[in-house]
């Protein structure tokens, strides 16, 4: 779990910092940055996106999963979740549900957390979590300067996360085949497409109602691609 461990403190300080800096920052300039993190987001989940060995799987897989989440709600109970946290911590203004959802989603999509939980979980040394975790602290700096404290929250579902993946890792591995990860990766690249579509405000898309995809793009790339 070391690997995790240093991923959430390199958020954690990440989003520090960014909260330091963003209330010195003119709004003018936050509202910049939060478009420039809205592209670069949309850049990531292009390049994800493309890993699809059949890009039919994803579309199929991020149409059922938002039907899921949909039904089972999981926009709805993140979003109360995290009112209910700014409400207790009377901190984090407007946009603290859009940088703990996003930041989550950020955080806890992709091959890297995937691929490094079961480095880390088998008792190698966790080289791609310690990548992963510079990327996020840097990311966590630039998101938290213009969303604020809802981003260090992420470091909770971070930890449920990866840390489950981790633990899980001696007996997912032997399951987890390359075309199943990389259609996790896909369909993670498809959710951040839409994180980034609703930070440059093009369309408010419900991306946390798609995260059961992640469950069938692997179950699917198992049958068609293995």
């Amino acid at each position: 779990m070391i690997g995790t461990f240093v991923n959430m403190a390199t958020v954690t300080v990440g989003a520090v910092v960014g909260m330091l800096i963003g209330k010195r920052m003119p709004e003018r300039l936050q509202e910049i940055l939060f478009q420039a993190l809205g592209l670069a987001v949309c850049a990531i989940g292009i390049s994800m996106a493309l890993e699809s060995e059949n890009m039919i799987i994803s579309v199929v897989s991020i149409a059922l999963g938002a039907a899921t989440g949909h039904l089972i709600g999981i926009e709805c109970g993140l979003n109360n979740l995290s009112n209910k946290i700014q409400q207790s911590i009377h901190m984090g203004g407007s946009r603290f549900t859009e940088g703990f959802v996003g930041a989550t989603l950020l955080y806890c999509v992709g091959s890297m957390t995937i691929l490094g939980a079961f480095e880390d979980g088998l008792g190698e040394f966790p080289r791609l979590l310690y990548t992963k975790a510079v990327i996020d602290g840097i990311s966590a700096i630039v998101l938290a300067s213009v969303a604020g404290i809802g981003v260090l929250f992420s470091i909770v579902p971070l930890l449920l996360y990866q840390g489950a993946l981790t633990l899980s890792a001696e007996w997912l591995k032997p399951i987890m085949q390359e075309a199943m990860i990389n259609e996790m990766t896909a369909v993670g690249g498809l959710m951040l497409m839409g994180i980034g579509l609703s930070l440059l405000h093009v369309k408010e898309v419900r991306t946390a109602d798609m995260l059961p995809a992640l469950i069938y793009a692997p179950i699917l790339a198992y049958i068609f691609l293995c």
